[in-house]
């Protein structure tokens, strides 16, 4: 099995390389991430400036851009032949809720399922140790059992384990709950006003018959979410079908 792995943190982070390092267990493993953190970059592609691949190791490029840079890069220049899976991670924060529409770690999953690979976002509470060994090693037993279950076309699975000793790992969704947003004004020494943002976690989520992924990690389970990228609103298609008919 050939693996390519990747991150928003950047190519140094420890959890990308003790990562990388269960997941030889399943296979060859290349690394191609940003050559810094790009945390909050959610898809967002370089347009605007050339992208520097730097060779920083055997099978392991860093790129200037951001993580769909990096994934886009690696399948399309940097790695011969296709790779059987696409993993993003250790993320050092877990990506559950509305932090998926934001989450580098998350898109440069999603940039391997648009590519028609099995994807995997794997993450855990955040914490200030770089030991991510343990989360490793469950991330890629994980990875492993659902490399070879049935999937959907352009799957992510979204992993979000929330400490070394989980409870168990359990299947959920993801309530995109807005944030409660709130900004910090302050004024530099030149009396400029600027702003830093502190948004505050939804207070509530609904329920859709499945734990979500902010309960499983609250109950200290490791929620498995599957995602994709399709942003149609199926249950208006009829309804504005009858104002504006659909062709085919």
């Amino acid at each position: 099995m050939k693996i390519l792995v990747s991150n928003d943190d950047g190519v140094d982070a420890p959890g990308l390389h003790q990562l990388a390092a269960s997941l030889k267990k399943l296979g060859e493993v290349y690394i191609c991430a940003p050559e810094g953190p790009r945390s909050g970059a959610s898809s967002a592609l370089t347009l605007y400036a050339p992208l520097l691949v730097t060779e920083v190791g055997p099978r392991c490029w860093s790129v200037s851009g951001n993580p769909a840079d990096a994934v886009k890069l690696a399948l399309t220049e940097l790695i011969d032949g296709r790779p059987d899976i696409v993993v993003s991670g250790i993320n050092n924060g877990l990506n559950c809720g509305s932090n998926v529409l934001y989450s580098g770690t998350v898109a440069a999953a999603l940039e391997g399922a648009q590519a028609g690979i099995l994807s995997f976002a794997v993450s855990r509470k955040v914490a200030s140790n770089e030991n991510y060994r343990a989360e490793a090693r469950l991330a890629a037993r994980i990875i492993g059992t659902l490399s070879d279950a049935p999937s959907g076309g352009n799957t992510v699975y979204n992993i979000n384990i929330p400490s070394p000793k989980p409870r168990g790992v359990v299947t959920t969704t993801t309530e995109l709950q807005p944030y409660v947003d709130r900004y910090d004004r302050r004024i530099d020494p030149r009396g400029r006003v600027y702003y830093w943002l502190r948004g505050e976690p939804p207070r509530q989520a609904r329920g859709n018959g499945y734990l979500s992924d902010e309960g499983a990690v609250a109950q200290g389970f490791v929620a498995v979410t599957p995602l994709r990228r399709n942003l149609t609103d199926e249950s208006l298609l009829r309804d504005l079908a009858r104002l504006y008919p659909s062709r085919k």
